[in-house]
């Protein structure tokens, strides 16, 4: 058996009024189910992880959750959400903000889930 290392990281843990919808939004580009059970659930997209709890009382509308994804292809994670159809738009739930070149030098774009978390999506330099 081959042995592979051990890399340190951080992994957001997010909150979901419902796993089966969260499961089904982020599964729509991509993500897939790692684990799951009535307490917690983490879905991977390549080396991409998020980890969600329950919410079942959150309010959408007025949530503050964010997370950062750092990618090294933003345009086709971009793509393949917006194939998911999650609209573009400037509000409404679930939402895209198209790419473009943040003030703070970066290449970026927003997805705000279901349940009102925003996640940046920046573009990864090398």
């Amino acid at each position: 058996m081959v042995s592979t290392p051990v890399h340190d990281r951080a992994v957001p843990n997010l909150p979901s009024r419902d796993f089966d919808r969260t499961e089904a939004f982020y599964g729509g580009f991509g993500f897939e189910r790692v684990f799951r059970d009535r307490t917690w659930m983490i879905v991977a997209l390549g080396d991409l992880q998020l980890e969600f709890f329950p919410f079942p009382d959150l309010d959408p509308r007025s949530s503050s959750f964010m997370c950062c994804l750092r990618v090294a292809d933003l345009d086709e994670l971009y793509e393949a959400i917006h194939r998911s159809g999650v609209p573009e738009a400037e509000l409404g739930l679930p939402r895209l903000q198209p790419i473009r070149l943040q003030e703070w030098g970066l290449r970026a774009g927003f997805l705000v889930d279901p349940d009102g978390t925003q996640l940046t999506l920046i573009e990864q330099r090398s």
